[in-house]
C-alpha cells in the first residue's frame, strides 16, 4: 500500500544533484593556479559555484582564466601572497568589496616544501644503521627552509582563515539552512610516521595543519562555520611532478605502492571538495578525508 507521507514518496534531498549542489556557493581557493587547488576550482566552478583563486604567479592564475573559465560558474583571479598576513587581510578585504553577503568556502590550499636537502630524491639516503650517517644527512636542513615552509603551510593559514572569517559568517546569515566552511588542504606526510622521503619540515608542517583544523573546528562551534581537512596522498602537481605544462597541469609516470597502484585523479579530488561544500557534507565538522588510494593502510602512520 502506498504511504500518504509525502516526505515517504519523495527523495529529492537524496539525488546527487541535491547532495552535492554547489551553483549558489561563492568560494575562495589560495593556491588556485595549479594542482590540488586547479583541481578543486574545476570541481565547483564546473558545477555553477563562483571560484575566487589566488597565488603568488599571476601569469599561472591568469593562464587558468584563459582555459578553465568556460562555466557554468565563474572564476576570478586575485593574486597575492598568503604567507603575508597584511597581504591575507588585503585579499579578504577585496572580495568582501565584491560579496557583499559573504562566501560560503574557503579552501586553503596554497603550500610548499623546501626540505631540498635532505629530500631523498635530491640528497639520497643515508644508512640508516648508522646514527651518525643519519646526523649528517638531516643537519643538512637549514632553519630556514623550515621557517619557509611554516610561513606558509601553516602560519599563513592561520591568518587567512581568520581573516576570511568574517565573510564566512556573512554567508552563514545570508543563506539559512547552510552553514559555511573552511577546508583545509593537509597530505597523508602529516600522518604517516617514516620520513616523508626526508621532508621532516614539510611533514610536521602538515601535522601542524592537521591539528590546527581541528583546533579551529572547535573555535568556531558557536560561530556555526565548519572547518575539515582533506589530506591526499600524492596527486599530480608542481611539488610532485616538479612543473606543469601549459594546460597548467602535472603529469606523474610513477609505480604505486598502495593498494589503488596509482596517483590521485582530478576526479578523486572533485569528489572529496564536492561531498565537503555541498548540502551532503553539512553534518561533518572537524574531520579529515584520506584521498590516498589507502596508502596509510599500508605504511606507519599515526590517523
Amino acid at each position: 500500500m502506498a504511504s500518504d507521507n509525502p516526505s515517504a514518496r519523495s527523495n529529492e534531498e537524496l539525488k546527487a544533484s541535491n547532495l552535492f549542489h554547489v551553483s549558489n556557493l561563492s568560494a575562495v581557493v589560495t593556491g588556485g593556479g595549479t594542482g590540488i587547488g586547479l583541481m578543486i576550482t574545476q570541481a565547483l566552478v564546473s558545477n555553477g559555484a563562483k571560484v575566487y583563486i589566488t597565488g603568488r604567479r599571476e601569469e599561472a592564475l591568469n593562464k587558468v582564466l584563459e582555459q578553465y573559465n568556460t562555466g557554468p560558474g565563474k572564476i576570478i583571479a586575485l593574486p597575492g601572497d598568503i604567507s603575508s598576513k597584511d597581504d591575507a587581510k588585503r585579499l579578504a578585504n577585496e572580495v568582501a568589496s565584491i560579496e557583499s553577503n559573504g562566501i560560503h568556502l574557503l579552501v586553503n590550499n596554497a603550500g610548499i616544501a623546501r626540505d631540498d636537502n635532505t629530500r631523498f630524491s635530491k640528497a639520497g639516503k643515508p644508512d640508516f644503521s648508522s646514527a651518525q650517517a643519519i646526523s649528517d644527512h638531516f643537519m643538512q636542513s637549514e632553519p630556514s627552509q623550515w621557517s619557509e615552509t611554516f610561513q606558509t603551510n601553516l602560519t599563513g593559514q592561520f591568518f587567512t582563515t581568520m581573516a576570511f572569517l568574517p565573510l564566512l559568517g556573512k554567508a552563514r546569515d545570508a543563506t539559512p539552512g547552510y552553514s559555511p566552511s573552511v577546508v583545509n588542504i593537509a597530505s597523508i606526510s602529516g600522518v604517516m610516521k617514516g620520513t616523508s622521503s626526508g621532508q621532516f619540515a614539510y611533514a610536521t608542517s602538515k601535522a601542524g595543519f592537521i591539528h590546527l583544523t581541528r583546533m579551529m573546528a572547535t573555535t568556531f562551534v558557536d560561530a556555526r562555520i565548519r572547518v575539515n581537512c582533506i589530506a591526499p596522498g600524492i596527486f599530480p602537481s608542481e611539488m610532485t611532478a616538479g612543473s606543469s605544462g601549459e594546460d597548467q597541469k602535472s603529469k606523474l609516470d610513477m609505480e604505486m605502492s598502495n593498494p589503488a597502484r596509482r596517483t590521485g585523479h582530478d576526479s578523486d579530488m572533485a569528489a572529496c571538495i564536492l561531498f565537503l561544500a555541498g548540502p551532503g557534507g553539512l553534518f561533518l565538522n572537524g574531520q579529515v578525508l584520506y584521498p590516498d588510494g589507502g596508502n596509510i593502510m599500508v605504511q606507519p602512520a599515526a590517523t
